[in-house]
């Protein structure tokens, strides 16, 4: 469903997280109470429930922080700004990733950003959709060029699990892990995920887009499609304070500041740090790959970032891709 010009406007009033009555809403969008009715009954479809009391009127049920381009670029760290050559922010976008995807084909720069309100279409690994709520968590990808071929790029998505941690502690959001090879994980939950979509030469120039979609705020409503265990910033943190907005600006200070190191220090440059934060390390685990399971004990990651799997028979066996389940819930 495509958010409407109306249901924008009833946001921003609503976003406060107050109650107001149908009356002054209906004065503010210069539309009948009947119209305000129907318009707010398009936002469960956006993944914003909301509360309707009588003689109170409604508001939604969490405070809304919309995105601000002014905002984001306030907080950015002056190193890094060059970096960013262009931000877009959509309302709704079917996924930020293909969006970037598209437009990296266009001739759009290394160091674009797009960041969205909303996903129709979000993309997680194994052509699982990303769920979005409208406003509530953060949606982004960023487009990348690299000169020296897909080569480059191997272990790219370690690198970025890293520069997602830096930025989550900076602001105290703890505790964090990364769960091989691409989420962001705590206390056994999946809080983000990490996608990244090459194309373009295998020994020259090519583009890599990496998405990225973390937990701020989840409703029961919106992650009814999930069939994994999950958790948001709020339930790590529940007096979490930042703004969204400097938000977005801290895991941009981190993900562009790896994006332009990478392609000169590489992998190995991250390997020891992503260790630190290996929550599979000494887990009894399931590999998937495809159809085929191989159970074992996750022993870590070797040197070119490939999962070190010990089978039951005791055989220790790297694996360059897969899906990682814990066998039991970590401690």
């Amino acid at each position: 469903m495509a958010i409407s010009d109306k249901q924008k406007s009833i946001l921003k009033v609503l976003a406060d997280g107050e109650f107001h009555s149908g009356t002054e809403l209906a004065d503010r969008l210069k539309v009948s109470r009947s119209a305000v009715w129907k318009q707010l009954a398009g936002l469960t479809d956006l993944g914003l429930p909301y509360l309707a009391v009588k003689g109170k009127g409604y508001r939604l049920e969490k405070a809304l922080e919309l995105l601000s381009e002014t905002a984001i670029i306030s907080g950015l760290n002056p190193v890094v700004q060059p970096f960013l050559q262009k931000l877009v922010i959509h309302d709704q976008i079917d996924s930020t990733n293909a969006y970037l995807v598209q437009q990296a084909q266009e001739g759009f720069p290394s160091g674009t950003v797009c960041f969205a309100e909303h996903q129709t279409a979000g993309k997680g690994r194994r052509g699982r959709q990303w769920a979005s709520p409208f406003g509530s968590n953060l949606y982004l990808s960023i487009l990348w060029r690299f000169q020296q071929g897909y080569a480059s790029t191997s272990g790219l998505s370690l690198a970025i699990g890293i520069s997602v941690i830096r930025a989550l502690q900076e602001l105290q959001i703890q505790p964090v892990g990364l769960k091989w090879p691409n989420d962001i994980i705590s206390a056994g939950k999946k809080l983000g995920g990490i996608l990244i979509e090459v194309s373009g030469e295998s020994e020259g120039p090519c583009s890599v887009v990496i998405g990225l979609g973390l937990n701020l705020y989840l409703s029961d409503i919106a992650a009814q499609g999930i069939t994994q265990a999950w958790t948001d910033v709020c339930k790590i943190q529940p007096n979490f304070a930042v703004s969204r907005n400097q938000l977005a600006a801290s895991l941009l200070n981190h993900l562009l500041a790896v994006l332009a190191d990478f392609e000169t220090v590489g992998m190995m440059h991250y390997l020891d740090e992503w260790r630190q934060y290996d929550c599979l390390q000494g887990q009894a685990a399931t590999l998937m790959i495809a159809e085929q399971s191989y159970p074992g004990i996750v022993l870590g990651i070797d040197n070119n970032g490939l999962l070190l799997l010990q089978h039951p028979d005791g055989k220790i066996q790297a694996f360059a891709s897969g899906e990682v389940s814990f066998s039991r819930t970590p401690s």
